[in-house]
């Protein structure tokens, strides 16, 4: 029984991976190989991005927001929601969801239409300091992006500052 219970969280384990960058302030876990640095910040881009396989199946964008003292996740979120999400094709709003990782705040989900293809998009709004919040933006086709929820949550879960 202690055999197998080892051999299981070690095989856990090996697919994930520890992202980190020079040019970055955090880091957080990556739970499988089939994640993938697509764009490695440099002088012309300060955020990674990342897909999982391929870009329909799961893309990740993460941006550092500087907000006013105060400004919560919850209303940097509503705040995106109206001046952004809102205008996509076929925008359907979702629900926000508190969250709590190594950084806590808020989660929103919603669908919207990319080529004729029914996507979601799920954002993780993260709370670093009074002033600072991260957003961690997934996108993807509404079927493939449900199936790694687990995997969007658990990078949310891991991110932390350095």
């Amino acid at each position: 029984m202690i055999v197998v219970l080892i051999a299981l969280a070690a095989s856990v384990s090996l697919g994930q991976q520890l992202y980190t960058h020079d040019k970055i302030d955090y880091t957080f876990e990556l739970p499988s190989t089939i994640w993938k640095v697509i764009l490695e910040p440099d002088a012309a881009h300060e955020h990674p991005e990342f897909v999982y396989g391929d870009r329909l199946d799961g893309y990740l964008t993460i941006r550092k927001e500087i907000v006013d003292a105060g400004v919560t996740p919850a209303e940097l979120a509503r705040r995106d929601t109206d001046l952004k999400l809102r205008f996509l094709p076929g925008f359907v709003e979702g629900k926000q969801d508190a969250f709590n990782g190594r950084l806590d705040g808020v989660t929103v989900s919603y669908e919207f239409v990319r080529t004729g293809k029914p996507m979601l998009g799920r954002t993780y709004y993260l709370q670093a300091d009074n002033r600072t919040i991260y957003a961690l933006r997934f996108t993807g086709l509404r079927d493939k992006l449900s199936r790694i929820r687990n995997q969007t949550d658990l990078i949310a879960r891991t991110f932390k500052l350095k």
